[in-house]
């Protein structure tokens, strides 16, 4: 069997007037994500994780913040893009491993709908997909809630 590793990692201030969204769920918040899209991290986290581990780059060569036709995308839509890309080259998801590290608004609430958001825009079991949250204990930008990021792992394996 093979199988190739990827990592992912996204960072995104938080400002006013702008959505909250992670894992394509929309989380009530005093302040949202900014970025050229949706600025969705962990859907980016992923992204970069999936491309990471076939070596095709990041997001930023397939969806350029420069085009702007991805101005104010949603990520789900563009995961979808990118779960095509590595199907095509005759992978499959594995699993996939992420860790929201925000301060506020506490992530547990929304994980299991950011699961199900998730392993359905991937067409895999719910099984395959995790993601945990922890703060950062008030340490960096983090901590002092100017943003938040993400990490991720995906294992992706040759469909044989």
């Amino acid at each position: 069997m093979n199988i190739r590793i990827g990592n992912g990692y996204d960072i995104h201030r938080l400002v006013k007037n702008r959505p909250f969204i992670l894992g394509g769920v929309e989380i009530p918040h005093t302040v949202g994500l900014l970025g050229h899209s949706d600025a969705d991290a962990l859907t980016h986290s992923i992204m970069d994780a999936m491309l990471g581990a076939l070596s095709l780059g990041d997001i930023g060569h397939y969806f350029p913040p420069s085009d702007p036709r991805w101005k104010g995308a949603n990520s789900i839509i563009l995961l979808k893009q990118v779960n095509k890309l590595v199907q095509s080259r005759g992978w499959q998801i594995g699993n996939i491993d992420s860790v929201i590290v925000a301060e506020r608004p506490k992530m547990q609430p929304y994980l299991l709908d950011m699961r199900e958001k998730l392993a359905e825009t991937l067409n895999v079991q719910f099984d395959k997909i995790g993601i945990k949250a922890t703060t950062n204990e008030k340490l960096g930008p983090t901590g002092r809630e100017e943003g938040i990021l993400v990490y991720t792992v995906a294992l992706l394996v040759e469909e044989d």
